[in-house]
This record gives C-alpha cells, sequence and structure tokens, in this order.
C-alpha cells in the first residue's frame, strides 16, 4: 500500500511539475489560439518561410477545421510554395491543396475577400498548368471569384491583380480559342476580355500596393505585350530596385531581368 501510495504521489508531482514548468520543456505542446498562431506565422512569412508558416497554419486547423483566417493563409503558403515547386506534379499537387483550402475559406466565410481572392489564384494557377483548351472551364469561376473579392473590397490589390491577368492571359490565347471557347464551348465570359482593362486592373493593384514586386513584373509583361517597350523596361528596373521581402520575390527579379534582356 506504501508503494502505491508514493507510485500515486510521484505520479502527480510529475504532473505538476509538468503544469508549472511546461514552457521549459518543449515536448510539452499547449493549445494555442488561432490569433496567436496567425501572429507567428506572419514572422515566419516575413523570413520568407513558407512551409514553417504552412506547417502552423495546417496544425492548428486540426483543432479549428472551419476558421476562416486559418484556412486562407494556409492557402496562401501552399501557393506560394506551389510556384517554387521544381516539377509539374509537386505543383499541381500543391496547388490542389491549395484549392481545397481557399474552398474551405469561402463555405466558412462568403463575405471574405481574401477567400474567395485565394481561390481565383488557386483556379487560375491550375489553369495556367494545362492546355489552352483545358483552360476555359476554369475562367469563368476565376473572373466570378476575383470580381467578388474585389466588390467586397474594391482596393483589394491581389483580386484586382487576378482581374488583370485574367484579361491578359485570354487576350493571349489564340483567336480561334478564343472564338471557340465563345461560340461552341460555352464560355461567354470570353468576350469580356480586353487588353485596356488587363493593363487597368494592374495598375490599380500596383497603385493600391506598391510594395509588391509581383505587381509590376505582370504589368510590365502586359506593357510588353501590347508593344510599350518603354513602360515595360521602366516598370522592370522599379522592380529590380525593390526589396526582396516576399517567398517568391528572387524568382520575380529574375523574371525581370530576363524581360529587359529581351526588351533591349
Amino acid at each position: 500500500m506504501k508503494m502505491l501510495l508514493r507510485a500515486v504521489m510521484g505520479a502527480l508531482h510529475g504532473v505538476a511539475l509538468l503544469a508549472g514548468a511546461g514552457a521549459l520543456l518543449p515536448h510539452v505542446v499547449q493549445a494555442q489560439t488561432p490569433a496567436a498562431v496567425i501572429e507567428m506565422a506572419e514572422k515566419d512569412r516575413a523570413a520568407r518561410n513558407a512551409t514553417a508558416a504552412l506547417n502552423r497554419y495546417e496544425a492548428a486547423l486540426v483543432s479549428a477545421p472551419a476558421n476562416y483566417e486559418l484556412l486562407w493563409r494556409a492557402s496562401r503558403e501552399l501557393i506560394d510554395l506551389a510556384e517554387a515547386a521544381p516539377t509539374k506534379t509537386q505543383h499541381i499537387a500543391l496547388n490542389s491543396r491549395a484549392e481545397s483550402y481557399a474552398r474551405r475559406a469561402v463555405a466558412a466565410n462568403a463575405g471574405g475577400a481574401d477567400g474567395r481572392f485565394m481561390l481565383a489564384v488557386a483556379l487560375g494557377r491550375t489553369a495556367l498548368s494545362v492546355g489552352s483548351r483545358e483552360r476555359v472551364k476554369y475562367a469563368t469561376e476565376i473572373h466570378d471569384q476575383a470580381a467578388a473579392a474585389v466588390k467586397i473590397d474594391p482596393r483589394h490589390a491581389g483580386a484586382l491583380h487576378v482581374l488583370g491577368m485574367w484579361n491578359a492571359e485570354i487576350m493571349r490565347l489564340s483567336g480561334i480559342t478564343r472564338f471557340a471557347a465563345r461560340n461552341f464551348l460555352g464560355a461567354k465570359v470570353f468576350g469580356r476580355a480586353n487588353w485596356a482593362d488587363a493593363r487597368k486592373y494592374l495598375e490599380a493593384a500596383v497603385s493600391v500596393d506598391p510594395g509588391r514586386i509581383t505587381h509590376r513584373l505582370d504589368l510590365a509583361e502586359i506593357y510588353a505585350d501590347n508593344g510599350d517597350e518603354p513602360k515595360a523596361m521602366a516598370t522592370c528596373e522599379e522592380a529590380l530596385r525593390m526589396p526582396t521581402v516576399e517567398f517568391n520575390d528572387a524568382r520575380y527579379k529574375k523574371q525581370c531581368e530576363q524581360l529587359v534582356v529581351r526588351l533591349r
């Protein structure tokens, strides 16, 4: 009996030590609020560590699977990782997970601009990885999700960017593909695409959020597509002078350098 009592008291003493000194023991996991997780994950993002940020969000989603803020942010990190993926297979797999989280975010909060923006981006990245005719089936939802985000928040730079790129990517398709999409595949939305809106929306994205290199890169490419080489060069040169702060910024700067070389 004395031995049993000592064992019980010893176990209780161990529990008390863990409760009082859990912060000192790295293997003790304490529950964190979504706000606390987001704060730490945003620090990871600032350090350009998308994998660490994603791991935090996914761990937190186990206990809060319908949390809108966690869902759209997890989608964002996956999209960044997908863009840098070394193979098409990895890109598709990561982007598919990003789309899943974005759809869950929209389901959790249909009135949130960020969730709809992330869904539009995920769908857009998927569309760019398939053939021209396959892109048609994505066009309407990409446009509708981005437009809904802008309706919720007219100064949402990311959604403005997506609308600009939506116009540009459709205009980059062959005339035959666009004609077939409008007349035979039911994608009437293709008839709305034009270069003027591509420029307008990307210029708006740069105006709202001038610190993002990706806005300037895609705007420069639109200028180049429209034969405005001086503006394309100037926009890329501005991007090259900007600090590298986001996960894929180094890649964007490399693409700007390549565009400048091509235009010279």
